[in-house]
């Protein structure tokens, strides 16, 4: 009798050890990751496309070119969100978000890395970020050179653009700033191409 006693004892002993495994699996479970992306929707396709565009691959700060979101904090302390991340390459995510703001604005195509017709003219759009900052619950910051050049000429402009955009709390608003403010670089961005078009057509102005 006292030997099943202790087999039932430690089989008892046992199952207790492997529950209290199981809660501490559980605890221990990371948090899960969100994932945000810059891409608004698209605009609807135009049949009356008269130029094409080049939207080339965008150049970041190494401190922000990463797959994690980067905040500013105080003093200008630089936190790193693990659990906060972006959907691609934030580079990349930055040029969809570019070529569709511009594409949307002038109703074109963007024909980066794609063969196309030489009926129409071309317009090369290099961007590269020297800032983009992110302050949690403040505002969304892009601090951007970029320039334009006319593919069948030797016309090219060259501009700055320093867009803020005030936030809320959290992270979906501070993502919603940046797309906001690189709306706002992208509509320069499409009204300097229609500037090579106007009555000067020289490009002039940003």
């Amino acid at each position: 009798m006292s030997q099943m006693m202790g087999i039932r004892l430690r089989r008892a002993i046992g199952a207790g050890l492997l529950l209290a495994c199981a809660a501490l699996a559980g605890c221990a479970t990371a948090p899960a990751e969100h994932f945000y992306t810059l891409a608004g929707a698209a605009a609807p396709a135009r049949s009356d496309v008269n130029y094409y565009v080049e939207v080339l691959a965008v150049n970041l700060p190494p401190q922000v070119s990463r797959n994690q979101l980067v905040v500013t904090g105080a003093g200008g302390r630089i936190e790193l969100l693990e659990q906060e991340r972006w959907a691609g390459p934030l580079a990349a995510e930055v040029g969809q978000a570019l070529s569709l703001g511009v594409t949307g604005e002038l109703g074109a195509i963007d024909v980066y890395r794609t063969p196309y017709p030489e009926t129409l003219p071309v317009y090369r759009i290099s961007t590269n970020v020297q800032r983009f900052e992110s302050v949690l619950g403040q505002y969304a910051l892009i601090d951007a050179v970029w320039s334009v050049r006319q593919l069948s000429t030797s016309k090219v402009l060259t501009c700055r653009s320093v867009v803020k955009e005030g936030v809320d709390a959290g992270y979906d608003s501070l993502v919603a700033g940046h797309r906001r403010a690189l709306r706002r670089v992208a509509a320069q961005m499409a009204r300097a191409i229609r500037g090579f078009g106007g009555s000067g057509g020289d490009g002039r102005g940003c």
